[in-house]
């Protein structure tokens, strides 16, 4: 019912909270490590204590299972690799309200129905805004970087609902972690070298990789087995207010007006969305609470 429903959401936005705090210090961990050897370091240790606590079993699955959790880890690995190349460029806020775009087309083009394309619309109003036009006000390179991480992300979400019908617990996630940790070990090595094991570099690594790793994707796998794929990324299209709160507390980066005003046309979006999907299940279980004929 009604309170049913709290659980995932709660889930979701807990989630929410710990990824875009642990963004926050990853970007004030990048001028010691590197881009690459943050998402290394975020991911090697992430994967190492979910291992640890989980430990996954490993025979008794079959081809489509190890298929769905290598999947789920290259996703996992790009989405990390190119949203930190995106915040080593843009700020915080900007580069997640790019990003959630992924979501939020998912949710759309898994709908079907014409009326999210008004949403939908309304998020790429509010991404023209942000880009001033054409992008000029933020670099290039870092707006690609968090497009293609939004891609990423979509693809995140589809197979850590996948991976979570699978595998129990958060066996799958273990492993798909395994996966790109070890994807992304060469590419942290060549950056940071020996960088990687200063103690405190690798300390603040530990606090990344579980505020952004570990403790959300936790919870956004429980959530994916009670959420539908598209209602959870529309969910995610709060994160840009989220991480803009973070940027500011953190890294003291302020928004200007009108990219405060972007933010909010994606977040409009993404909650009109939210609504035209709860009021559709609502119309089928009205319909279906009606007596049937002969």
């Amino acid at each position: 019912g009604r309170w049913g429903s709290l659980g995932p959401v709660g889930l979701v936005l807990a989630g929410g909270l710990s990824v875009q705090f642990g963004a926050a210090l990853a970007v004030s961990l990048m001028p010691r490590a590197g881009a690459l050897g943050v998402v290394t370091l975020r991911l090697v240790v992430a994967a190492v204590v979910l291992l640890l606590v989980c430990r996954p079993r490993l025979r008794g699955h079959s081809r489509a299972d190890w298929g769905t959790v290598v999947v789920f880890g290259i996703a996992m690995a790009g989405m990390n690799g190119l949203f930190y190349q995106a915040v080593d460029r843009i700020p915080l806020g900007p580069a997640v309200t790019l990003e959630v775009l992924g979501p939020l087309a998912l949710s759309v083009f898994a709908s079907r129905r014409a009326v999210n394309l008004v949403w939908a619309a309304l998020a790429l109003a509010g991404v023209f805004l942000l880009s001033g036009g054409g992008f000029d006000s933020l670099d290039p390179a870092g707006a690609a970087f968090a497009l293609g991480a939004g891609a990423m992300w979509a693809a995140y979400i589809v197979f850590s609902a996948r991976t979570g019908r699978r595998f129990p617990q958060a066996d799958g996630l273990a492993l798909a972690m395994a996966v790109g940790a070890v994807l992304f070990l060469p590419l942290g090595i060549a950056e940071s070298g020996a960088e990687l094991i200063d103690p405190v570099t690798l300390a603040l690594g530990a606090g990344v990789a579980l505020l952004s790793s570990v403790l959300p994707y936790t919870l956004e796998l429980l959530a994916l087995r009670r959420l539908p794929a598209p209602t959870f990324a529309i969910l995610m299209s709060l994160e840009p207010a989220i991480a803009a709160a973070a940027g500011f507390l953190i890294l003291d980066q302020a928004l200007s007006a009108t990219q405060s005003a972007a933010i909010a046309l994606v977040i409009a979006a993404s909650m009109g969305a939210v609504r035209t999907q709860v009021g559709r299940r609502r119309r089928t279980e009205a319909l279906a609470d009606l007596p049937q004929g002969n």
